[in-house]
């Protein structure tokens, strides 16, 4: 009877009547035009101001200049809903590891022995991994982002409502680090997130993780190369990095525990004893540093070439990645360009 019901509303109502039955969930961008105003007047706004103007971290008089007529950026809140984290493993490493890449960071790597060097010895982190992340974050500096930070931090703020509270943080911990380093907040670009400079940091990142490696007490991840490796090693060591020990172990084409195929179902916090890994996959596994568990990854196989998932075992070097940037796709293919160029 309930099916007849449903078959003669849609006779009567075609199904251009009914939206959310035939139409994709609303994007961001969908509800704002480009250039677009941001109103100012909103509460969200006014507790904003009161909490940069506490402590007299801004003047009343330098936000009111600052925000005047900040508008939107449409296109940051069209690539937030298409990011690359997103894709396929096999479509999402040729995007990053290349002969181009790899060949451009064996000579970084050769460059910059000596700073390298000295960040393995004082911050025990592998140069292979630093070099790595350079190159796929900012193409070893080439490729910053075009995006002008204070619009983009505002953008997101104002109209991502499923990460503004995130990007509201952002955008009080990148005025404050504007401040503090003397920077015009109005000519940094980056990224169409909010990350700046060589490193690609988020400004609450710059703010606890970035160092001064060069000599002077200045933290600047744009142009000194020192204060840019070692901020990325810092970052890694903060995460309990230890120098030479595994990423990550191939563990197979299938798995086979309930415990193993739980982790992996359950996402990148779900960890398992590397010793039940290896009586459920029937392998033999490295002994994690302080034998800490590990995570269970899935990397999508190109169907040309059988399809399928390819498994791996991320060891906390590999989970260290992964508070970088959250996606097990990006820390693969940190791990395999480490290795390429290693």
């Amino acid at each position: 009877m309930k099916n007849l019901t449903l078959i003669i509303l849609l006779f009567l109502f075609p199904l251009f009547s009914f939206p959310n039955l035939c139409l994709a969930e609303e994007k961001a961008a969908d509800s704002v035009t480009d250039g677009q105003k941001i109103d100012l007047s909103q509460e969200k706004y006014r507790l904003l101001f009161r909490e940069l103007s506490k402590d007299n971290i801004y003047t009343q008089s330098e936000l009111a200049t600052l925000f005047k007529g900040v508008k939107i950026k449409r296109k940051v809140l069209v690539l937030m809903d298409t990011q690359w984290e997103a894709k396929p493993y096999y479509e999402y490493r040729p995007r990053f590891i290349t002969k181009s890449v790899i060949r451009k960071a064996r000579k970084k790597l050769k460059k910059h022995k000596d700073i390298l060097d000295r960040i393995e010895l004082e911050l025990g982190v592998n140069r292979e991994i630093i070099i790595a992340i350079w190159g796929i974050e900012s193409r070893f500096g080439k490729s910053r982002g075009g995006f002008n930070v204070f619009q983009t931090l505002n953008t997101l703020f104002d109209a991502y409502p499923r990460r503004s509270e995130f990007f509201r943080k952002q955008l009080i911990a990148f005025l404050i680090l504007c401040k503090e380093n003397n920077y015009n907040p109005l000519r940094i670009k980056g990224s169409y997130a909010g990350a700046f400079g060589q490193t690609q940091f988020i400004p609450s990142s710059f703010r606890e993780y970035a160092v001064s490696f060069d000599g002077d007490t200045r933290r600047d991840v744009f142009g000194s190369t020192p204060d840019i490796l070692a901020s990325i090693a810092n970052y890694l060591k903060s995460f309990h990095w230890t120098l030479d020990t595994p990423l990550y172990i191939d563990i197979g084409l299938q798995l086979k525990g309930e415990e193993v195929q739980k982790a992996h179902s359950t996402g990148r916090k779900a960890l398992v004893d590397y010793k039940i890994i290896q009586k459920e996959q029937s392998i033999s596994l490295p002994i994690p540093p302080e034998n800490r568990p590990l995570t269970i990854i899935g990397l999508e196989i190109d169907p040309k070439k059988g399809g399928g998932k390819r498994y791996v075992a991320g060891y906390p070097n590999f989970q260290a990645i992964t508070e970088w940037n959250h996606s097990n796709r990006y820390a693969m293919a940190v791990s395999e360009l480490a290795e390429a160029i290693k």
